[in-house]
């Protein structure tokens, strides 16, 4: 049987679902989810500083050690608690543009990425290094050191330069789960962080490239002879240390 279509009748209306997105949508899409993670990673960054501009910050490290049971040993002190021998003998071992730079030290930079070996050489500033301690992984990579270069420059804007070194002093790693100044200089020499001595300091600095492996108070030869070229930077310093002191 044939149906018969009524030509005044209306035809019936097609449902259909919303257009699949393009490429344009899909691109503004994906740069609105990246402005939003920038903004929430600026944010986190900004009150990570803050609260680290106030309080006595552990590192990561520490924090590891505290979670698979390791034992850690740290005593946190003022920065006038701390030798100015001390403060002069990381800068000159460090960082001597420390009081100069504003948390990067690009020439620096610019100088290691020239050199065949790339970023296995130095090139961290003490404002690197001490953002790298309490916020970031160790290990070299390309991704720590991009976050590691802002929030550098971040704590150089937020943080003072005697913060700074005093946040360093109390997280850098002297031996092993020995942390911060204090701790070491009772380890080592039996005696507080205000009471070092030039040559004692000095043994200490020359300890940070490679802590577990090198004793201060019982130096090989070859970190005597470092602990005695950053004694001579020391006496190089001049006002560049004036910062801290």
């Amino acid at each position: 049987m044939t149906r018969e279509i009524d030509p005044a009748a209306p035809s019936p209306r097609r449902v259909t679902g919303p257009p699949p997105p393009g490429p344009r949508s899909f691109g503004a899409g994906a740069a609105r989810f990246a402005l939003k993670a920038i903004a929430v990673a600026g944010i986190t960054a900004v009150l990570a500083l803050g609260a680290g501009a106030i309080i006595p910050m552990p590192s990561t490290l520490m924090l590891w050690r505290i979670a698979t049971g390791e034992p850690v040993t740290r005593h946190w002190v003022r920065l006038d608690q701390v030798s100015p021998e001390l403060r002069m003998a990381v800068i000159a071992s460090e960082d001597q543009r420390f009081c100069q730079h504003h948390g990067v030290d690009f020439g620096a930079l610019r100088e290691v990425l020239a050199d065949e070996d790339g970023p296995s050489r130095g090139g961290s500033t003490i404002a690197m290094q001490t953002v790298k301690n309490v916020y970031l992984w160790h290990g070299r990579s390309y991704v720590r050191k991009a976050v590691e270069l802002p929030l550098a420059l971040g704590a150089d804007l937020i943080w003072s330069k005697r913060r700074i070194m005093e946040v360093y002093l109390n997280v850098a790693e002297f031996g092993e789960g020995l942390f911060g100044a204090e701790a070491a200089a009772r380890h080592y020499f039996g005696r507080p962080a205000a009471q070092l001595s030039r040559a004692q300091a000095a043994a200490l600095a020359a300890s940070l490239p490679n802590p577990r492996l090198r004793n201060p108070n019982a130096p090989s030869s070859r970190a005597r002879t470092n602990s005695f070229r950053i004694q001579q930077r020391m006496r190089n310093l001049g006002a560049r240390a004036d910062c801290v002191l």
